[in-house]
């Protein structure tokens, strides 16, 4: 692939592949999809890209501004529990 797009649009889809075999248990084919980004850097801006993405359309849906919307997911993250040990 060449050029930003493309680029940013295969980075989006495995981002968004790993979240979808960790919900449906496929733990190791969301690793695999870890494993086949190049760099920490793209990784990172997979996932950054996806989160980007996937605000701008729960913003869409719900009439939210996006400052709205972080400081709701923001407190929603807060009172989440931490995983158990182990």
């Amino acid at each position: 692939m060449t050029g930003p797009v493309p680029v940013a649009t295969d980075l989006v889809q495995r981002a968004a592949g790993v979240v979808a075999a960790r919900h449906r248990g496929d733990l190791d084919g969301a690793e695999a999809l870890l494993a086949s980004f190049d760099t920490e850097q793209t990784r990172t801006l997979g996932f950054y890209l996806l989160a980007d993405l996937a605000l701008g359309l729960v913003r869409a849906q719900s009439g939210q501004s996006m400052d709205d919307l972080v400081r709701e997911l923001t407190l929603l993250v807060a009172a989440t529990p931490p995983p158990p040990p182990g």
